[in-house]
C-alpha cells in the first residue's frame, strides 16, 4: 500500500496544481511564477543529491570496487539521455515562440505539454528506481526515503500544473481542457517509476547508476530550462530566493523522512 502511495502522490501535486485554472481567473503573476520554477529548481537540486546521488555513492560503497565511478557516470548518461530527447522530441516553452527538437506539425498545446512531459520523466525515472531500491534487500534505500522524496517532486510539481494550464487558459483553451492537458503531463511519471518497478530485479547490479541516471536527468531539466526561465527578465531575484526554500525544504524532508 505503501509503495502505491510513493507511485501517485507525485502525480496528484500534478493534478492539484492544474486544478488552479478552476480558481485563478487570470494569468498567473509573473513574479509568483518566477518564485515557484526557482523552487521547482531547487526541490530537484536537492533530491538529485539527497535521494539519488549519495545513496548511489554510499550503496557503491558498500558493494565495494570505485566508489565514485557509478555516480559520475549515471549521471553524464542521465544528463545525456535528456539531451537526446530535448533535441528529437517536438516541444515549446513558454517564455519561447519557436518549437524544438525535429521539425512536426503539431499544435502549440500539444508541443507546450510535452515540453512539460519531458521535465516529469525523469522524475518518474527518480520516484521508480528509489522505490524499487526501497523494496530491495541491503540497498541502503527506505521505505521512508523512497516517500520523502515522492512528497518533494509532488510538491515542486504542483507550481508546474499550474504554470502549463494557466497560460493554457489565457491562449483561450476552456478551464476544462486547458486543466486536462496539464494533468496529463504528468502521467509520465506514474508510468514511468511502474517501468522501473518492473524491471526491478534486473536492475539490481546497476541500481547505482541508475540513481544517478535518474539524478543527471533532473538535474538536465534544472540548468536547461528551469533556472533560465526564473531567471529571465526582472526580478530575477525572486527565483533564486525560490531555489533557496524548494531546497531547504526537500533537504529537511529528505533528512527527516529518509
Amino acid at each position: 500500500m505503501n509503495g502505491i502511495l510513493v507511485l501517485v502522490i507525485p502525480f496528484l501535486g500534478t493534478t492539484l496544481g492544474a486544478a488552479m485554472v478552476f480558481f485563478m481567473r487570470r494569468q498567473m503573476n509573473s513574479r509568483l511564477e518566477k518564485l515557484l520554477l526557482g523552487f521547482a529548481s531547487g526541490v530537484m537540486i536537492a533530491a538529485s543529491v539527497w535521494s539519488l546521488l549519495i545513496p548511489a555513492i554510499d550503496m557503491a560503497r558498500e558493494r565495494g570496487g570505485s566508489v565514485w565511478l557509478p555516480a559520475a557516470a549515471g549521471f553524464l548518461l542521465g544528463m545525456g539521455f535528456l539531451l537526446l530527447l530535448d533535441s528529437l522530441v517536438p516541444h515549446m516553452h513558454l517564455d519561447n515562440e519557436k518549437p524544438e527538437g525535429v521539425k512536426s506539425e503539431l499544435k502549440k498545446t500539444t508541443m507546450l505539454v510535452l515540453a512539460v512531459t519531458l521535465h516529469n520523466l525523469p522524475e518518474g525515472m527518480a520516484v521508480g528506481v528509489t522505490l524499487a531500491g526501497a523494496l530491495m534487500e541491503d540497498t541502503g534505500i527506505t521505505l521512508a526515503g523512497a516517500l520523502a522524496l515522492a512528497i518533494g517532486i509532488a510538491i515542486q510539481n504542483f507550481p508546474e500544473g499550474a504554470i502549463i494550464s494557466m497560460p493554457l487558459r489565457s491562449a483561450g483553451s476552456s478551464r476544462k481542457k486547458a486543466f486536462w492537458y496539464g494533468m496529463l503531463s504528468g502521467v509520465v511519471e506514474p508510468v514511468g517509476a511502474v517501468v522501473t518497478l518492473l524491471l526491478a530485479e534486473q536492475v539490481v547490479p546497476v541500481l547505482p547508476y541508475l540513481l544517478a541516471f535518474a539524478a543527471g536527468a533532473m538535474i538536465y531539466v534544472v540548468v536547461e530550462e528551469l533556472i533560465p526561465e526564473s531567471q529571465s527578465g526582472i526580478h530575477s531575484n525572486i527565483g533564486t530566493v525560490g531555489v533557496a526554500l524548494g531546497f531547504v525544504l526537500m533537504m529537511i524532508l529528505d533528512v527527516a523522512l529518509g
